[in-house]
């Protein structure tokens, strides 16, 4: 036995229990062993730490100075060890998500209320932000697991599709006319647009269909929000890009109906990235077969 961290539990066990005998039964170890190894330990540091009495042994002065430091570390390692069992158990712990607000709203809002409702103990942290910001965050160890759309091309992230959602046009009873109608971009174009800021990937998306047709989308109003995109739609103030699937009240209720285009807008992938071969937590591993 020459490994440092047994040689030192040894004594701790000794110590503590005050005979040799008692620390080989609670380390399963013989006493011939106990003894060796405190021994062993003795001739390391150069000092006696025990001397025999008729209740078996206790520390020396020299010994006494030594056990207030090393029972400082078995503390801390048995509760890191129950730390870790608790982790693992999901009795506590953290999950950190990064993402867009419309995503945490409209799309990840009933996987959380799953994952908590599952594991209660688990503080669920959201940091919101743009798609590059999700990603640094990642990179920086700030968050967990990311939730983006699609494509995402980096060789320090793994992307797991988790769904897919549809983009499209909408409007409000101020343009009732439109309902029913298949619109080409160019008539579309005459209507005040209202789009989502630069940054997003949605936007980015849009833009470029139409530039692919030889059409250059210019916004007459830009949020910063799902939420203002949808309320401007619906009193009026013009026609809204959005996501079907954050919009399907309003579309059932009738406070907004779709724009048909006459040409199809591709369908929107939804991914949740980590960094690759880089480990997950419990808590992140019990969330992705959530989503999955």
């Amino acid at each position: 036995m020459t490994n440092n961290y047994e040689l030192y539990k040894v004594f701790y066990w000794a110590a503590k229990a005050g005979s040799l005998t008692q620390a080989a039964k609670a380390l399963y170890l013989t006493q011939p062993s106990v003894s060796h190894a405190i021994k062993q330990l003795e001739d390391r540091m150069g000092v006696t730490l025990f001397y025999r009495n008729a209740k078996g042994v206790a520390l020396t002065q020299e010994g006494k100075i030594l056990f207030s430091y090393i029972e400082q570390s078995q503390i801390l390692i048995t509760l890191a060890e129950e730390k870790m069992e608790a982790l693992k158990n999901l009795e506590s712990g953290e999950l950190r998500i990064g993402g867009s607000d419309s995503l945490f709203k409209h799309y990840l809002l009933p996987f959380l209320e799953d994952f908590h409702v599952r594991y209660p103990s688990i503080k669920l942290h959201l940091k919101h932000g743009t798609t590059p910001e999700v990603i640094s965050y990642l990179k920086e160890g700030r968050i967990d697991l990311g939730v983006v759309r699609m494509p995402i091309v980096d060789s320090h992230l793994e992307v797991t599709e988790s769904t897919r959602i549809q983009d499209c046009f909408v409007a409000g009873e101020r343009y009732a006319e439109l309902k029913g109608q298949t619109m080409t971009m160019e008539e579309l174009m005459e209507y005040p647009i209202i789009l989502f800021s630069r940054n997003s990937r949605v936007r980015m998306a849009i833009t470029e269909l139409f530039e692919k047709y030889g059409y250059e989308l210019k916004p007459d109003i830009e949020v910063g929000s799902v939420d203002l995109l949808i309320e401007f739609a619906r009193r009026g103030l013009g026609i809204s890009f959005v996501t079907r699937e954050f919009v399907s009240k309003e579309l059932k209720e009738g406070s907004l109906f779709e724009i048909e285009l006459d040409v199809g807008i591709p369908a929107s992938k939804v991914g949740v990235m980590n960094m690759r071969n880089m480990p997950l937590s419990t808590a992140a591993t019990k969330f992705m077969e959530l989503v999955r």
